[in-house]
């Protein structure tokens, strides 16, 4: 690990971003152009003292979770994100498969929509980041563990995740998650990330075997969908996807449209959801 260099990438990293880049209010007048340590730190999840540091070069020897939040913080490119793992000792991931690195344009997106929940998946709908809204909607799936991180895996195999959606749309929706990774199954015969979950899915789920013999295939576009959320009620959404077909990605955004009741309770959400939500999510030490 070359802790002087991998210092002085991640300090020149943070100061070629502003505020606004990462979705962060400016606040008051900065003496110095960039990040805070402090807003880096918020980013990543990660204590101020650790990310402090990593920076003046005593810090640990970062994990490749840490390496891949940094990554993500920092809006780093993919070669930049190699470049970064190497610093830090460890092999960077491999590219063979679809990345899980989100693309800095999507990224860039991601955080200027402050007031509608967005959040970015794989075609195989796992969540690879989510905004603040996004969090207060259906909760901090980044937070999770990877392998939950997966909505249809947690919506097939975990029935809590059932209620985030009214009882006589869920099996409408659940047809839809199946039809989608039937077409997703379909476009990338050779790569063995959708196969075998399909066939996890078969064995653990009655109810996902049943709807992956019908066959149906439909690639996910734009949708109603309605949220059953416990703070604020019932909200009635339009969903619109974005794909970047290259990195198999998918920019996925929720919104209200004015003057509905919907419109209305997603403005209370941003104030009672994210209050909620910053009250229960942890920092890594």
């Amino acid at each position: 690990m070359n802790r002087a260099e991998l210092a002085d990438f991640l300090r020149r990293g943070r100061a070629r971003l502003s505020p606004s880049d990462v979705g962060i209010a400016p606040g008051a007048r900065r003496r110095t152009p960039g990040l805070r340590r402090e807003e880096v730190a918020q980013l990543t999840g990660m204590s101020v003292d650790y990310y402090t540091r990593l920076e003046q070069s005593r810090g640990p020897h970062p994990s490749r979770q840490m390496l891949t939040a940094l990554a993500r913080a920092l809006r780093l490119t993919d070669d930049e994100r190699d470049h970064l793992f190497h610093l830090a000792g460890e092999e960077p991931p491999r590219r063979e498969r679809p990345s899980r690195h989100v693309l800095p344009g999507l990224m860039l997106i991601l955080d200027r929509l402050y007031d509608t929940p967005a959040q970015v998946v794989t075609d195989c709908c796992e969540v690879l980041a989510q905004n603040a809204l996004a969090r207060a909607l259906t909760l901090d799936v980044m937070s999770r563990p990877p392998r939950e991180r997966n909505l249809l895996r947690h919506y097939f195999t975990d029935p809590a995740a059932r209620t985030l959606f009214p009882e006589e749309d869920r099996a409408e929706h659940a047809r839809s998650l199946v039809a989608n990774l039937r077409a997703v199954t379909a476009a990338r015969p050779d790569d063995p990330e959708p196969a075998a979950l399909v066939a996890e899915l078969r064995r653990d789920s009655e109810e996902f075997a049943g709807l992956w013999d019908e066959h149906q295939v439909a690639l996910r576009h734009r949708a109603t969908k309605r949220f059953r959320h416990p703070l604020v009620g019932l909200l009635e959404l339009d969903c619109e996807v974005m794909l970047s077909h290259e990195h198999h990605q998918q920019l996925v955004i929720h919104t209200a449209r004015p003057g509905t009741e919907a419109h209305e309770r997603l403005a209370l959400l941003r104030v009672v959801g994210l209050q909620d939500m910053s009250a229960r999510t942890p920092t890594i030490p």
